[in-house]
């Protein structure tokens, strides 16, 4: 019974994993998409139209509160805190029940991600320690593209092993992570103001508060939830981080327990069963439809909220929010003038820090967990794979992008990191996954 209850929860987190592996993998392909189109809008003049839409004003006003941005800073502070809302659920999740979820698990993909982007950075930063114009950009060359990322290894199909891609995806999420803790820390969206920091914090602790209690209404969540956003905006911390920490304070735990659910859900079979009245279609029997109403219910109390959330609000992230920011941010004016010599020394920096510091990073600071007892390679992955998916977790796009836009004052700055991650990043998935073609292709061979 204990083995089958095993079985059960192993294969509903295997279906869980793929179902999210599918989303991310055609998100990423949607992301190239609407990259390309960007490119396209920015450089074509018949459709320069399309980029001065993003700089449309728009604007809430209620009796004399009055709160005004841009359409692209309405995507970039708004849409872009519930993309970091479900990254911060994503996280919360794998800590409790996935890849993070004990020592043993988590050591090597922290290990991993943590070389993925102290290696970067350091190559950024040599490149342009004597440039106070460019040295804030560090923080760009640290992330990867988790969508782009798995879309560009789907392509591989069974190729690329199973583990690769779990391993990719938990080092992604604690590079997420990592990336977060620096966007709060490193890039504030202007001076700090304590006193609207008090009152994010008062939000928080009153969300706190009704997650103890065990309220499990998803508007008391995300009522507050909207003052946290406007409290965080305008206290000077990023707006995006208050999606994370709105995400930290989500119940994760069921309103009924496994047993209680498993004997109302036998309760009310039966009883369904027994107010047959050899009707085919069940529309046609009240008893029945309150029946099935009950069991509704029930299933509701066992799913977690954070769940909830999370399975609700991914593939609009995936498939709404992630594209139109790829659309709004990735379009750059490819000219002679961004390239032009001297060449600003943000180029070698983001190309180097993603292209080598990612692979050398992952590989090195692995290979020391390892090598020191501390974490274990997955079963069927070899040294040379990890390198070769290192290469590809250089592909940086969406956090990368979101960084060099708070990076830089210059504009020629944030359009020259902007074409470079997006050159960079081309180079990686291309170069990333001949790797991972290669590496796996042999040990197929052996």
């Amino acid at each position: 019974m204990v083995e089958n209850r095993s079985n059960s929860e192993s294969l509903a987190v295997r279906d869980f994993f793929r179902t999210f592996l599918h989303h991310e993998s055609v998100g990423g392909v949607i992301l190239m998409v609407c990259a390309v189109l960007a490119l396209l809008c920015a450089n074509l003049p018949q459709l320069q139209f399309i980029n001065e839409i993003w700089h449309t004003p728009i604007g809430i006003v209620i009796g004399s509160f009055s709160l005004q941005m841009s359409l692209a800073h309405w995507i970039n502070d708004g849409l872009m805190a519930v993309f970091f809302f479900v990254v911060g659920l994503e996280i919360k999740r794998e800590m409790m029940v996935g890849e993070l979820s004990s020592f043993k698990k988590a050591s090597l993909p922290i290990f991993a991600a943590v070389g993925g982007m102290v290696a970067p950075a350091v190559i950024y930063a040599l490149f342009n320690f004597s440039s106070p114009d460019s040295i804030s950009g560090w923080g760009i060359p640290m992330a990867t593209d988790i969508a782009f990322a798995l879309g560009v290894l789907s392509l591989l199909g069974k190729r690329a092993p199973l583990g690769l891609k779990v391993f990719l995806t938990a080092l992604a999420i604690v590079d997420d992570l990592g990336a977060i803790i620096v966007l709060a820390i490193f890039y504030p969206s202007h001076a700090l103001h304590f006193d609207m920091l008090l009152y994010a914090g008062l939000v928080a602790a009153l969300l706190l508060t009704f997650n103890r209690m065990k309220v499990n209404r998803p508007l008391m969540y995300v009522v507050p939830g909207i003052f946290l956003w406007y409290f965080v905006y305008e206290s000077g911390i990023h707006a995006t981080i208050s999606g994370v920490i709105l995400a930290l304070t989500i119940p994760s735990k069921t309103v009924i327990n496994e047993v209680k659910f498993s004997v109302s859900i036998k309760y009310w079979i039966e009883k369904f069963r027994h107010a047959s009245n050899s009707e085919v279609e069940v529309l046609a029997n009240t008893e029945q439809q309150h029946i099935i109403h009950q069991i509704s219910r029930s299933t509701k109390d066992i799913c977690p909220l954070m769940h909830k959330f999370e399975h609700g609000l991914h593939p609009w992230v995936t498939f709404m929010i992630m594209p139109v920011f790829a659309l709004a941010n990735a379009g750059v004016e490819l000219t002679g003038d961004l390239f032009s010599t001297p060449v600003s020394a943000v180029i070698p920096g983001v190309f180097l820090g993603l292209l080598v510091g990612k692979p050398v990073g992952i590989f090195l600071f692995s290979l020391a967990a390892v090598k020191g007892g501390v974490a274990e390679l997955p079963l069927g992955i070899k040294w040379k794979q990890v390198f070769a998916l290192g290469i590809m977790a250089g592909i940086g796009f969406t956090m990368s992008i979101f960084i060099d836009g708070l990076a830089f004052a210059d504009m020629r700055l944030v359009n020259i990191g902007k074409a470079t991650i997006l050159g960079t990043s081309l180079v990686a998935a291309v170069v990333g996954c001949i790797a991972v073609y290669i590496t796996s292709d042999k040990e197929k061979k052996q």
